[in-house]
């Protein structure tokens, strides 16, 4: 289907100055809580109004499948696909946990939500030169304080909807933090904003919360986060062949 020509022009006279409005001001909020709030979880409501705005001004509508399935209050590691820059408010908007990201470090370069990335407690990597040791010892600073973790495994958006190969790093990780994995598939999102397309279209979108996976009993070797990011993503694409129209 033909997208209209306006939805260009909607975005970058409309949405981008919306949601630049919107970084600024919450960013700037988050940032200055930070100064007395080290827990991070007054920045996190920043961000999670942030992505209910968005979302809102965007006219993307998510449908929840699957919350019933976790238990509140418990620390868990999500694991998602990853098909549009619109995934991250997607999840910080539908899951009603302290989340942080694991993320690559060039994003903290950027004005306000750079900012806010790395002083809210967000784990930034350098992927060209990852420090496992030091990843590690902020991996379980996070979780001892009740954090959950959000991972995008393929490392990158995909370019045609197809769920690429899970990257066992994480996987070793929440093995050895010995905390359940959720995976979660989204589905309708690259519709939404299309890799590398400056525009942005009105859609719906499903995330399903699958059931969580234990790792205790795992050994933290290469070998077995291999084995379990690939039944992770296995589980994840079930959901995300059968996209929801977009409106």
């Amino acid at each position: 289907m033909k997208t209209p020509p306006y939805h260009w022009w909607r975005t970058v006279f409309y949405l981008i100055p919306a949601i630049a409005v919107y970084t600024i001001v919450l960013g700037t909020a988050s940032i200055a809580s930070s100064l007395i709030d080290r827990s991070g979880h007054f920045a996190h409501r920043c961000a999670r109004a942030w992505s209910w705005l968005i979302l809102k001004t965007t006219r993307v509508s998510v449908e929840v499948r699957g919350l019933e399935r976790l238990t509140p209050g418990k620390t868990y590691i999500f694991v998602s696909n990853h098909q549009s820059i619109y995934d991250i408010p997607i999840v910080f908007a539908s899951l009603p946990w302290q989340l942080r990201i694991i993320a690559k470090a060039s994003l903290g370069k950027f004005p306000f939500l750079g900012w806010h990335l790395s002083r809210t407690g967000h784990l930034l990597v350098d992927r060209r030169h990852p420090d496992p040791v030091g990843i590690l010892r902020r991996w379980k600073g996070l979780v001892s304080q009740g954090l959950s973790l959000i991972v995008f495994p393929e490392g990158t958006r995909s370019a045609d909807g197809q769920v690429g190969r899970f990257k066992g790093g994480s996987f070793l990780l929440a093995i050895q933090a010995g905390l359940p994995i959720v995976p979660i598939s989204i589905a309708g999102s690259r519709h939404v904003m299309l890799k590398g397309r400056l525009m942005t279209c009105p859609g719906h979108v499903r995330l399903t919360i699958h059931e969580p996976v234990t790792t205790g009993g795992l050994e933290p070797t290469v070998e077995e986060a291999r084995a379990l990011a690939v039944s992770v993503r296995e589980t994840v694409v079930v959901d995300v062949g059968d996209e929801p129209a977009g409106l």
